[in-house]
C-alpha cells in the first residue's frame, strides 16, 4: 500500500463504497483511505439518483479525507482533483491522447466523440473549447462528492467515482446509451485492466493532493478539461426550472458554471453545485455547429 494512503482495501460486494469509507472514517480512520470494489448493490449518484454496472465492467471507488488544512468553501476542489487525477490515469492507462477525457461541468469524465458515436472510431480533438461539427460529449465516470462537519474540528469529505472500464456498449443500459461510453469503447475494444488503471490513478492522486495541501490547485486543468465551455447548455435548477444558456466558462475560485445571461447587469450568471440539479449539454441544433 503506498504510503500516501492511511488505508486501502479492495472488495469483492458492497452496498456502496461511498458508504464504506465514510463508516472508516466514522471509525476514526486518518486520511487519504481508499476502498474499491468488484460490484456495487446501491450505488449512487448526485440527487438521490442510482449508479449501476455489471460486476467487473467498472472501476468502482471512494476516497476519505479529513480537510481540516482546506478552507469549507475550498472543499470542492477535492472533487474536482480526484477527476483531475483520474483523468490523466485513464489517458496513461488506455494510451488514449493528452486531452481526451474532458470534465462535464463540474467533475464527471466524459469522451467527445466526432461523429456521434459511442465507440469504434476515434475521439474528437479535446485541445479547444468549442468543437468543429457535431460532436458528442459521452459520460465515462460519474463522481459523487458527500461531506459532514465542514466548518468543525472534524470535517470529512468522501469522493467516490465510478469509471465506465470494460463495457461493451451493446450491454449498456437502454436508456442511458446514448449518453454513455467506456473507456474498452474508446480504444476500439482493447480490454483495459482495472487494476492497472487504479495503480496509475494513485499515485497522480497523491501528488494533485501534496499540491492542494500547499495551496495549489490545478485550475487550469480543471478549467482546460471542461466540455461545457463552449457549448449550450440545459441547467435544471433546484426549483425544477429548466433554463438554456451558453456556458462561457468556469470559475476557479467558486467552483461556478460561467453562463451568458443578457438580463444580468454583468451578462453573466454564475451557477454553483448546490443550486443545480442537472447540466445537460445540449443536442446540437440542425445545421449548426
Amino acid at each position: 500500500m503506498p504510503d500516501f494512503l492511511s488505508r486501502q482495501e479492495h472488495l469483492s460486494t458492497v452496498g456502496s463504497t461511498n458508504d464504506v469509507v465514510r463508516e472508516w472514517l466514522d471509525a476514526g480512520t486518518s486520511e487519504v483511505c481508499l476502498v474499491d470494489a468488484d460490484e456495487q448493490l446501491a450505488g449512487r449518484g448526485r440527487d438521490g439518483r442510482t449508479w449501476q454496472a455489471p460486476r467487473g465492467a467498472a472501476l468502482l471507488l471512494s476516497l476519505g479525507f479529513r480537510p481540516r488544512w482546506l478552507a469549507p468553501e475550498r472543499v470542492w476542489q477535492l472533487a474536482a482533483t480526484v477527476s483531475l487525477a483520474m483523468a490523466d490515469a485513464a489517458e496513461v492507462a488506455t494510451g488514449l491522447p493528452l486531452g481526451t477525457i474532458r470534465l462535464k461541468w463540474p467533475n464527471d469524465l466524459a469522451i467527445e466523440w466526432a461523429n456521434g458515436s459511442s465507440g469504434a472510431s476515434t475521439p474528437g480533438s479535446a485541445a479547444g473549447h468549442a468543437s468543429t461539427g457535431d460532436p458528442r460529449v459521452r459520460k465515462v465516470a460519474g463522481v459523487l462528492g458527500e461531506t459532514d462537519g465542514l466548518g468543525t474540528d472534524d470535517p470529512r469529505a468522501i469522493i467516490g467515482i465510478g469509471v465506465n472500464v470494460d463495457w461493451a456498449a451493446d450491454e449498456f443500459p437502454r436508456d442511458l446509451a446514448g449518453s454513455m461510453t467506456s473507456l474498452s469503447e474508446a480504444t476500439d475494444g482493447q480490454r483495459v485492466d482495472r487494476a492497472a488503471l487504479l495503480a496509475e490513478f494513485v499515485p497522480r492522486l497523491e501528488g494533485r493532493v501534496v499540491a492542494l495541501r500547499s495551496g495549489r490547485f490545478d485550475g487550469r486543468g480543471w478549467q482546460d478539461r471542461q466540455a461545457t465551455t463552449g457549448r449550450v447548455v440545459d441547467v435544471l435548477g433546484a426549483d425544477g426550472e429548466t433554463t438554456s444558456r451558453h456556458a462561457t466558462g468556469v470559475d476557479t475560485e467558486t467552483g461556478a458554471l460561467i453562463v451568458d445571461d443578457p438580463e444580468s447587469p454583468t451578462g453573466e450568471r454564475r451557477f454553483v453545485v448546490g443550486e443545480i440539479t442537472h447540466v445537460r449539454i445540449a443536442p446540437p441544433v440542425a445545421g449548426g455547429v
